[in-house]
């Protein structure tokens, strides 16, 4: 399990690489719901907290139910690299090199 957590107040989508290191080794996910990475992930694939003491809560629930931790997790990894592959990334900085309109989506 790991808290992707930055400094500094939660901003819409913000987060760090880290995020990539995170899921992308399979770990369950906690993230703050005021980063809305609730329009990219649902709860079978990342867990969103309010504050401080949701968050104590999850932590707590999932470290003791390894087979919901592990099935998230896995889904949680899977939507990551389909979302965020390189093909995805490498196309979207090319069309947006050669000033076509591109999405990542």
């Amino acid at each position: 399990m790991a808290l992707n957590l930055s400094r500094g107040q939660p901003t819409k989508y913000y987060s760090s690489n880290r995020i990539a290191s995170i899921m992308g080794n399979g770990l369950l996910t906690f993230v703050d719901k005021k980063v809305q990475m609730s329009d990219f992930f649902n709860k079978d694939e990342m867990i969103f907290y309010s504050n401080i003491h949701d968050l104590a809560d999850k932590i707590n629930f999932y470290s003791r139910n390894e087979k919901i931790r592990k099935k998230i997790s896995k889904n949680g990894k899977s939507k990551y690299f389909k979302l965020f592959n390189e093909s995805k990334i490498s196309k979207y900085f090319v069309d947006i090199s050669l000033g076509n309109n591109s999405s990542l989506f």
